[in-house]
């Protein structure tokens, strides 16, 4: 019998903790279930719940196979403290992912860890950047402006926004924005669709 399919009876080790929610954040972002990637891996299902959490160390001859099964490094998964790229409930200021926009002078930066039902992102528009186009998709939206200012469309009206305004909208009315001032523009973003699905002009 696999070692990884015996109950386990030690104490949870803080490094196996972690581990874990490594995975488990990893196939979280992925949109795996624990069955598809217990599968993608060749382990049991009991076997990849127990890494998850912590109750069990992530054997040698399971990181290969998760890790391919996960598309990333196996170091990926053994990294320790501030190497960790994934966290559950968290980002770290420093690990944030960048979302591909379409449009010149904007920049996504996704702010919600991989199993968050929000996309928050913080969105950077250089003076005289802005949406190619309008564009609409499912959802909803919130923004809350950072800093400078930002001309926002929705459903052919335009709003002037300057630090400490805010909106929200849904996300099917056809919308676009730009800086029209002269410095950097930054704003929280909240969206209720996936990440894939927030970059701009789709």
């Amino acid at each position: 019998m696999d070692m990884l399919d015996e109950p386990a009876e030690k104490p949870k080790d803080d490094a196996d903790v972690r581990v874990g929610r490594r995975v488990r954040a990893l196939r979280l972002e992925r949109r795996l279930s624990l069955a598809e990637l217990a599968a993608r891996a060749g382990v049991s299902i009991g076997a990849l719940s127990q890494i998850e959490r912590g109750m069990s160390s992530l054997r040698v001859k399971v990181i290969w196979p998760l890790a391919a099964a996960l598309d990333i490094e196996p170091s990926a998964l053994i990294a320790d403290g501030d190497e960790a790229v994934n966290d559950l409930y968290c980002v770290r200021a420093d690990k944030r992912r960048s979302i591909p926009v379409k449009s010149e002078g904007i920049a996504k930066a996704l702010l919600s860890p991989p199993g968050a039902t929000l996309t928050g992102m913080l969105v950077t528009v250089e003076a005289g950047g802005g949406t190619a186009e309008a564009y609409a998709h499912a959802g909803h939206e919130f923004g809350y402006v950072l800093s400078g200012e930002v001309e926002l469309v929705v459903d052919s009206t335009r709003y002037g926004l300057k630090i400490g305004d805010s909106f929200a909208f849904k996300s099917t009315l056809l919308h676009a924005f730009r800086n029209p001032g002269t410095e950097q523009c930054q704003i929280l973003w909240v969206n209720t669709t996936k990440r894939s699905e927030v970059r701009d002009g789709t």
